[in-house]
């Protein structure tokens, strides 16, 4: 029996070391980072190919991809970020003022609905949900999500082209449209904090995933993203993302110029 454990964990590690199939935590992954990518740009094609979700253009849009993508670029100069080379992070724009959601498919490929942007004052708080939906996709919690619910085989026969039906059904579970991809609440702990981390680095408050939440407890009779029906409450992530800037120190001042910076860039969209 110890002989068959031995070689047990023996295969694990070659596994790892050859597919590169552990994540960082040495979580056990059949699916690699380079899976990780192939799903997230097939995802994404899937996606800017659905009329059902309007991404604005980057042709027409120019100004606010050039915001927003200076905001995604900054955040990743955190070293705390594991595959910020070799994720191509990329963020798009949906076009839907009545949606207050963002979300990021395995790989780096990240969506912020225009709903979301309008509801913030600050730029502070668009770069706290930016940071989050960047560890989802760095932590890879979507590929061991979605492998606990489709396994390796349909994963992998959704890159190569041949399960266009469980492509849609997927998409529609990370983007909220459909039924959720219920992140744990570990996971979603987890994500909070490291925004935090990585805005920790930049010039905006690194608690402003905070800001978020605080803002929706303010605003409680208002429309609630639907992902908060399977998330930990606000009032505790609130409460957790300042405890975690409290306890590495970093700075939760909003600039000055915030406010102008962020409305100048909402006027620039539809």
């Amino acid at each position: 029996m110890r002989k068959i454990k031995s070689i047990a964990v023996i295969l694990t590690f070659t596994l790892c070391g050859v597919f590169i199939s552990c994540d960082k935590n040495g979580d056990f992954l059949l699916f690699s980072i380079q899976n990780d990518i192939e799903l997230g740009q097939t995802m994404s094609q899937q996606i800017a190919d659905d009329p059902s979700f309007d991404i604005l253009s980057r042709e027409e849009y120019g100004s606010a991809y050039s915001y927003i993508e200076s905001m995604l670029e900054n955040i990743l100069a955190s070293e705390d970020i594991t595959y910020r080379d070799e994720f191509p992070w990329t963020v798009n724009i949906i076009n839907d003022d009545q949606t207050l959601n963002a979300f990021a498919t395995p790989g780096g490929q990240l969506y912020v609905y225009t709903g979301l942007i309008y509801f913030f004052n600050e730029e502070d708080a668009l770069a706290g949900v930016i940071g989050h939906e960047i560890a989802h996709s760095d932590q890879r919690h979507g590929s061991k999500q979605l492998q606990r619910q489709y396994g390796i085989s349909i994963l992998l026969s959704i890159i190569a082209g041949g399960d266009a039906s469980s492509l849609e059904q997927m998409i529609g579970q990370i983007a909220g449209t459909g039924a959720i991809l219920a992140f744990s609440r570990e996971a979603e702990a987890e994500a909070d904090d490291f925004s935090v981390r990585y805005l920790a680095g930049t010039n905006y408050a690194c608690n402003g995933a905070a800001i978020f939440f605080q803002k929706l407890l303010d605003n409680q009779e208002q429309r609630q993203p639907e992902f908060l029906s399977t998330h930990p409450s606000p009032e505790n992530r609130v409460a957790d993302i300042n405890a975690t800037a409290n306890d590495i120190s970093c700075d939760t001042t909003i600039d000055s110029e915030s406010a102008a910076r962020y409305l100048g860039f909402r006027n620039s969209l539809p």
